[in-house]
């Protein structure tokens, strides 16, 4: 039902091009050709590209739900937007939603006032938040296929994620403006090494705490325990003004951020 009545629609907004207008008495008013006389001048190859384009309407709908959280919870992404994942990942769309998240979250930093006790903290994950694991993923079929740890820890291991650069110039800026930096990553305790090493390498240095899943976090959800990590925090006498994350689940929980922000992330869902 919905597409025919989508062709209906883009069948008359191809008519209209070829309306004419007329001035009297200074108004307009239209004066149409014959439809099915001007419907065979059509060039064929704009019928051809309704479904793709119907296609890529349906892949974008996909990640607006996923991003909003409406999708929770999902496993891999559809078969058939594997294509439109990759272009938004490679091209300049992903760039684009990285880059206004943090510059927004940059903004929000500037207005808040913060003491001089060093307790006015920001918190950052650390996957597809500051190190990006888009070489991993090209690999792997950006989320088409299911999720193996295995595999995932041999490429934490290599130590070798780039920095997502528009979240290493907020780090910095909220460094900058006076917050303590503290990364609540889901990765394991006995990746710290590697993970430090990764880090500095990609240019993030000077954190307050590097907080890692020992063991027995092991078994627990990432909500479940990043909340218990941030009710710690605030136990210490941490005010938590700002989350950033690219999951639902780093930002969602008890002990929530003053603001949290939500980075883009059609790969994969952790929650």
């Amino acid at each position: 039902m919905m597409s025919r009545l989508l062709e209906k629609i883009l069948v008359l907004l191809s008519v209209l091009p070829f309306a004419c207008f007329s001035q009297e008495d200074g108004g307009l008013f239209p004066i149409t050709r014959p439809v099915i006389g001007q419907l065979s001048e059509i060039d064929g190859t704009q019928l051809k590209e309704w479904p793709q384009r119907e296609d890529e309407l349906q892949c974008t709908s996909w990640r607006v739900a996923g991003e909003a959280n409406n999708l929770n919870p999902w496993r891999t992404i559809p078969e058939e937007c594997i294509d439109y994942v990759k272009e938004y990942i490679k091209g300049k769309g992903y760039e684009f939603d990285l880059v206004r998240v943090s510059k927004i979250a940059g903004a929000f930093a500037t207005t808040v006032n913060l003491s001089n006790d060093g307790r006015d903290a920001w918190i950052f994950d650390i996957d597809e938040t500051l190190l990006s694991n888009l070489p991993y993923y090209a690999a792997h079929g950006y989320g088409l296929e299911i999720f193996d740890s295995a595999k995932f820890d041999k490429w934490v291991e290599t130590g070798n994620a780039p920095a997502i650069e528009s979240s290493l110039n907020l780090y910095n800026e909220v460094l900058r403006l006076g917050f303590k930096a503290i990364l609540l990553t889901g990765r394991s305790e006995r990746h710290r090494s590697i993970t430090v090493e990764n880090l500095s390498k990609a240019g993030f240095c000077d954190w307050e705490k590097l907080i890692l899943r020992s063991t027995e976090d092991h078994g627990k959800t990432a909500k479940e325990y990043k909340s218990e990590k941030r009710n710690e925090l605030v136990e210490e006498g941490y005010r938590i003004l700002g989350n950033s994350g690219d999951q639902w689940s780093d930002l969602l929980g008890s002990s929530v951020s003053e603001r949290s922000f939500k980075l883009s992330n059609p790969m994969y869902y952790i929650p």
